[in-house]
């Protein structure tokens, strides 16, 4: 991915958001994979899936907890990285880029729900 963090939206549950056209790319953020520790299985969600924001789209489990990763918008989920199911710690080594969980063609962009990455930091250093 080459977008610089900057572009990025971001959740208050710690996933971000990479918006092309109307579909959304969604990962964890460098702060969850760091909290949630090394990665040891990641299931995303089915190709086809629908889901409203807010919805356990994903999980991911580490040496320390097993987490829900949230849908951040509405939409349908256009493809899943599949790779993570043979190689969940991509995630800990590439979170922004190879790391991505799943992609959704959003129905309705709402972004301005999103934080930037200003209001993230602000919300992980609080």
């Amino acid at each position: 991915m080459s977008k610089k963090l900057e572009e990025l939206k971001y959740t208050d549950s710690h996933e971000w958001v990479s918006l092309e056209g109307d579909t959304a790319t969604v990962g964890i953020t460098e702060h969850a994979q760091e909290q949630l520790g090394d990665i040891v299985f990641v299931e995303v969600p089915e190709v086809g899936a629908n889901f409203t924001a807010g919805d356990n789209a994903a999980v991911i489990e580490s040496v320390k907890a097993a987490s829900d990763i949230f849908s951040p918008l509405d939409g349908e989920v256009v493809a899943a990285n599949e790779t993570l199911s043979g190689s969940p710690e991509i995630v800990n080594s590439s979170p922004y880029e190879d790391g991505w969980l799943f992609k959704i063609k959003v129905s309705a962009a709402d972004v301005n729900k999103l934080l930037s990455l200003e209001a993230y930091q602000k919300l992980i250093d609080s």
